[in-house]
């Protein structure tokens, strides 16, 4: 899979700009050129911020042939609150929602 291709398609089905998607992943529009200007690939942790940006996760991302999955408000609120937190509080939190 070409993975700036993917980030292009993705892009643009959305009628995005680099700008736009900087703006809605947290990574700097000048990042995102230099992807394309350089032929870099962009680290997992920068393709996840991407992924969050598009509201898709990075399975559905490398997903080629199989239908999007957005992810609504609430649960990138989620998935941003779950960056924060240590290992013990992520287990802490599975924990619990295992036991309602």
């Amino acid at each position: 899979m070409d993975v700036l291709e993917r980030i292009y398609q993705l892009r643009t089905e959305r009628g995005w700009s680099e700008y736009q998607l900087a703006e809605m992943s947290g990574i700097s529009q000048s990042t995102i050129s230099s992807w394309y200007r350089k032929g870099l690939l962009p680290s997992i942790g920068s393709l996840e911020k991407i992924c969050r940006g598009f509201g898709i996760t990075l399975s559905c991302f490398f997903n080629e042939g199989g239908e999007s999955i957005s992810l609504t408000d609430e649960q990138k609120r989620l998935l941003d609150g779950w960056e924060r937190l240590s290992p013990k509080q992520r287990k802490s939190l599975i924990d619990f929602l295992e036991n309602l």
